[in-house]
């Protein structure tokens, strides 16, 4: 089981992306895939044409405090971890014929939250290990993976756009990951849609990190984020997927 993580500033494209990825391991038939939606924007499911609500799931924020909070505490002979997945399985997984999916959601309360975060990691790591590929959509920051999802990846997938910000990002991003202790093989640089191709050589020089190419601007790939088509549905020869693909053959998996 592989896990690739996408960061980045907002409006990068690392929803996009992460969408992306997911079609080339879709069309490869490189299943089973789960894709993680960690973003408290919750871009990823609108990528891929899913409305949860719609389909009668709740993201695992909810899950959580509706079995640690409001139902007060644990039911006695049942491991935390154990209740919590049997929640994430029950009402939070959302499967289809071509990958599964589920949102972390942002719907958290003050206080501890000690118990409920290692619940939530055992359950996951006992989850995740049914799929060739976990693909998580994350926000700026890596901290909170540590603590709600995982601490173990294999690639993180830095998307940069055309300023300094993005590249000062990286730097706070890498810095982050190590503070908090999160095991990684890989850290990589990707030039979003709007970072200029040309400059690629000098992010991988000045941030000491690989730059592995960039995502190709495409009208079809916009239309379809604008009006909330999924991106899975795009013509295998767009030629914002084929861009994504061609990084993914960099990396040896396709």
């Amino acid at each position: 089981m592989k896990t690739l993580v996408t960061v980045g500033r907002g409006g990068t494209g690392k929803s996009s992306y992460t969408a992306l990825m997911a079609k080339c391991f879709i069309e490869a038939k490189q299943a089973p895939i789960l894709l993680v939606d960690a973003d408290p924007d919750q871009n990823l499911a609108e990528m891929l044409g899913l409305d949860l609500k719609e389909v009668g799931k709740a993201t695992i924020a909810e899950l959580i405090v509706s079995t640690f909070i409001e139902q007060g505490g644990t039911t006695v002979g049942i491991p935390p971890t154990e209740r919590i997945e049997s929640k994430i399985w029950q009402s939070g997984l959302y499967e289809s014929d071509h990958f599964d999916f589920l949102a972390v959601g942002t719907k958290w309360v003050e206080g501890c939250y000690c118990m409920p975060n290692s619940a939530l990691k055992g359950a996951l790591e006992s989850l995740t290990k049914n799929y060739k590929y976990v693909l998580i959509d994350s926000p700026a920051g890596l901290e909170h993976l540590n603590r709600r999802i995982t601490s173990k990846v294999n690639d993180i997938f830095d998307i940069l756009d055309h300023s300094k910000k993005s590249l000062d990002h990286v730097k706070r991003a890498h810095k982050i990951a190590k503070e908090v202790d999160i095991q990684f093989d890989n850290f990589y640089l990707i030039g979003g849609y709007r970072f200029p191709a040309e400059l690629g050589l000098q992010a991988e020089t000045d941030l000491k990190f690989k730059y592995l190419g960039k995502i190709a601007q495409d009208e079809q790939l916009d239309e379809h984020v604008l009006t909330g088509k999924s991106l899975l549905d795009l013509p295998n020869d767009n030629t914002a997927y084929l861009s994504v693909m061609e990084i993914l053959k960099t990396l040896g998996y396709l």
